[in-house]
């Protein structure tokens, strides 16, 4: 997937990750807001960041406690994102496809990214 493309999935995607998170908040609150937009803790994913690290680990690049730790936050905020943008990846088509590269720790990220091309094989 291109930074383009990913751009463009992005600006599709934002739209509806928002509508479904405020829906999933009326329901919780059992009505309209109380207080204005923007209040409150501010969440530790931007929708940007939940759609990168669901493609992520869609591909099946990392574990979601790798993820947590490089998106600097724990593995059930990852586990959550996958969860909310998931269904939104579904409605539009997408489809993500596995990678073959398996990579479990911060070290392997760098071995991978490494300009010499050495690739991790699946240790499975």
């Amino acid at each position: 997937m291109t930074h383009l493309q990913l751009s463009d999935l992005i600006s599709t995607l934002i739209p509806g990750l928002e509508e479904s998170r405020e829906r999933a908040r009326h329901a919780a609150r059992g009505g309209p807001r109380r207080v204005a937009r923007g209040t409150g803790r501010k969440p530790s994913l931007t929708p940007a960041d939940q759609i990168l690290v669901t493609i992520l680990y869609l591909r099946k690049h990392s574990l979601q406690e790798l993820l947590g730790q490089l998106f600097n936050t724990t593995a059930m905020t990852i586990s959550r994102a996958v969860k909310d943008v998931r269904p939104l990846l579904e409605a539009h088509g997408v489809h993500v496809p596995a990678s073959t590269a398996r990579l479990r720790s911060p070290d392997d990220i760098t071995r991978f990214l490494a300009p010499d091309n050495l690739k991790i094989e699946s240790a499975c």
